[in-house]
């Protein structure tokens, strides 16, 4: 950090320090899910499918924070090996809903185990209290931050 207060403190910056746990999570789920054949955005996708079936692409690619375009070439090559279902032709406009397969459900629970194995070690070291308490204040963050803060 500069002289004049300039710039951010990396060793005390809340949001780098929110990034870089970010990022250690991802590795660690990417760990556990690449014997599975698996990545990170596989794996989300299969899981909102199973949570809410009959979403579109754009739906999909959002809640699994890639592009479109990354979502369609997923999608591609999970209704390719038999994970997912999609309809030839959309029945209203352009949207293609898409479900999981009996295939794409047994993988889905495979991976839960592996997702969960490493959601459990992250909070291994939480007290049920700390982790109630870490729940709410990233929920009020990510509240801030997309609603903005109207106090401010």
């Amino acid at each position: 950090m500069s002289q004049d207060g300039a710039g951010i403190n990396l060793e005390t910056s809340l949001g780098y320090l929110l990034k870089e746990a970010s990022s250690a999570l991802r590795a660690a789920m990417e760990e556990v899910l690449r014997p599975l054949g698996m990545s990170v955005t596989h794996y989300s996708c299969l899981e909102l499918l199973a949570q809410r079936p009959g979403l579109s692409n754009s739906e999909l690619a959002r809640g699994a924070f890639v592009t479109r375009q990354t979502m369609n070439v997923l999608l591609q090559t999970l209704e390719r090996e038999g994970h997912v279902t999609r309809p030839a032709e959309a029945r209203v406009g352009k949207v293609l809903p898409t479900r999981l397969t009996p295939r794409g459900r047994r993988s889905l629970e495979k991976a839960t185990v592996a997702v969960r194995s490493v959601e459990d070690r992250m909070l291994a070291g939480m007290t049920e209290t700390e982790r109630s308490g870490a729940f709410r204040i990233l929920r009020s963050m990510i509240h801030s931050l997309r609603d903005g803060n109207d106090s401010a």
